[in-house]
């Protein structure tokens, strides 16, 4: 074990601050320190991760998992975190960096380590590995799934080097209102809550179109807003048991349908828990617009999102199962 320093005691507040008190922070990062499956996590990125070799020895894998997901989750840009955890002991005391040791990595070493996961495709498969270690803790996938999809700003303005709006990105009208952008599509058991799939596309792509691949197959029951009715053949195209539980439009010609409409409200009360996912990716996690130039790039940071907010939806179970 290694000799604390003295930069580490004062992290660890072990001085004379006698009316210390934990701050939310840092309750929300001793929370996901217990239930983020770490070692599991880091078992799909250690083949792609560079080895020890003649040259620097790369940083510990979990330890940039850790600062990856810190970036995550405060919404921090690569030179923000570095500056963040030179900044906050308690961010440091989360990654385990002890500054009479060893410097912070930089903001160069932060976006190697994105660049990483975005080549490989890795937010896919920590979005995959995390659904699978929730249901090896006793979270099933359910017959009943809910489809919705929302919108992620991205810079409308030429004011660039390229004179030119993201080639990627494109723009659609809700409502009366336009938007720039893309579409995050996800899939969301009907009970649990928790995203099982979901699809990046451009803000034009209809939502019905990513249908069939936010469906897992065994449904049957299949919850969507107006967007998704009259989409019976897309649905039982992957899921042939599934009935069309998506809600219908209730205005014809000026006259509302009250039948219609009073089944629609009985459906939304289901299918509103797909709003809590997004309201944790979106204003939790601040991923209501886009970082970086490009579908890919952006896509990759929705897999991860997603897949700590299924970690972060289920917080009450898992640590039930830590506690001893």
């Amino acid at each position: 074990m290694k000799q604390q320093t003295l930069a580490m005691a004062a992290d660890q507040g072990t001085g004379f601050e006698h009316y210390r008190k934990p701050t939310r922070r840092e309750e929300f990062l001793k929370t996901m320190q217990a239930i983020v499956p770490w070692a599991a996590l880091c078992e799909v990125i250690e083949p792609h991760y560079p080895k020890a070799g003649n040259g620097r020895p790369p940083i510990g894998l979990e330890r940039m998992l850790r600062i990856h997901f810190i970036q995550h989750w405060f919404n921090l840009a690569d030179l923000a975190c570095e500056e963040a955890l030179y900044d906050s002991a308690s961010l440091r005391r989360f990654v385990g960096i002890d500054l009479g040791r060893e410097p912070v990595p930089d903001a160069t070493t932060l976006l190697k380590f994105r660049k990483l996961l975005n080549d490989n495709q890795l937010g896919e498969a920590l979005f995959a590995q995390v659904g699978q270690v929730l249901q090896g803790k006793g979270f099933k996938v359910n017959p009943g799934t809910i489809v919705d999809a929302t919108i992620i700003s991205a810079p409308s303005s030429t004011k660039n080097s390229g004179k030119a709006r993201d080639p990627e990105m494109h723009q659609t009208r809700k409502g009366q209102q336009w938007y720039f952008g893309m579409k995050l599509h996800i899939g969301v058991d009907s009970q649990s809550g928790l995203a099982h799939s979901a699809v990046v596309t451009a803000a034009n792509v209809h939502d019905k179109h990513p249908l069939p691949d936010l469906l897992h197959g065994n449904e049957k029951r299949v919850y969507g807003d107006s967007a998704y009715a009259s989409q019976k053949n897309l649905i039982r195209s992957k899921a042939a048991k599934a009935k069309d539980f998506t809600n219908q439009r209730s205005r014809r010609n000026g006259v509302i349908n009250e039948e219609i409409r009073s089944k629609n409200r009985n459906k939304s009360r289901i299918r509103a828990r797909v709003e809590h996912v997004f309201g944790v990716v979106k204003r939790l996690w601040g991923f209501g617009k886009v970082r970086y130039r490009g579908l890919k790039k952006n896509a990759t940071r929705a897999f991860t999102a997603l897949a700590l907010a299924n970690i972060y939806l289920s917080r009450q179970r898992l640590m039930a199962q830590v506690r001893p």
